[in-house]
């Protein structure tokens, strides 16, 4: 997931505010909280001394201790400010934000994943596809879904294959769509007219001589298991409704 620019008070020309934290509970009694981690690098953003902020206020939450939860997913941050329990509860269920710099943070050619979506994707004729309404991640690839008239909804791999120009923060998205074979969303007919379908019946199982003869095999449905993290694509020009700081797209 991408950094979200959230909707705090405006920041410094070329300063953003990012979401990097969602306060799940409070732990102990001396204000420290349990986070769930927004962002792909919460060593940099939790450190000693980083300021963040709580969603829409300006007053900042200056981290005294940071450290990621041993027995559970997420970290355990502590304020300078928050020293009681309390206080911390002020803060449960709140998207906390971090200031940044994109331009000094991010190489070139590299976006958060925020800039991407809402872009407009076209086909190298210029037909319009839809926009970019969210972000997934694949074994090594990102996969932005797309939403238009022309294909419904569809899945773009962020791969050199199927993307020709990738420059978002211009609102450029241009696709090969023969390559990706799109198609047609199927249209359902309506209406009761339909031929249905006779009703199916599962035969009758003889009844088994033996307890073994009659032992049904478990059906094995199988599981997908989802990889970490995506290769972003690389561009000279160039995922709650929050999005959230995570990993950098890479234009091609």
């Amino acid at each position: 997931m991408a950094d979200d620019p959230g909707h705090a008070p405006a920041a410094a020309p070329g300063v953003e505010r990012l979401v990097v934290a969602l306060v799940r509970g409070v732990h102990g009694l001396h204000g420290a909280v349990r986070v769930e981690v927004l962002t792909d690098r919460p060593e940099q953003r939790f450190r000693p001394g980083i300021v963040l902020y709580r969603e829409g206020d300006d007053t900042p939450l200056t981290i005294a201790s940071a450290e990621a939860i041993q027995d559970g997913p997420g970290w355990r941050l502590r304020f300078a400010e928050i020293t009681s329990r309390d206080a911390a509860d002020t803060l449960r269920a709140a998207y906390l934000e971090t200031e940044v710099r994109p331009e000094a943070e991010l190489g070139r050619g590299e976006v958060y994943w925020h800039e991407v979506l809402g872009v407009t994707v076209t086909d190298l004729d210029g037909t319009d596809l839809g926009t970019v309404q969210d972000i997934y991640r694949v074994a090594e690839n990102e996969v932005y879904i797309v939403r238009g008239e022309r294909y419904g909804t569809f899945d773009l791999p962020a791969v050199r294959a199927f993307i020709r120009i990738f420059a978002p923060r211009r609102g450029e998205i241009v696709i090969d769509a023969a390559a990706l074979d799109l198609q047609p969303p199927k249209v359902r007919p309506t209406g009761d007219d339909r031929p249905r379908a006779p009703r199916r019946r599962s035969p009758k199982r003889k009844a088994a001589t033996t307890p073994a003869a009659d032992a049904a095999s478990p059906d094995d449905g199988g599981s997908v298991e989802l990889a970490p993290d995506v290769a972003p694509i690389g561009a000279p020009d160039a995922p709650p409704d929050v999005e959230t700081d995570g990993p950098e797209t890479v234009e091609p």
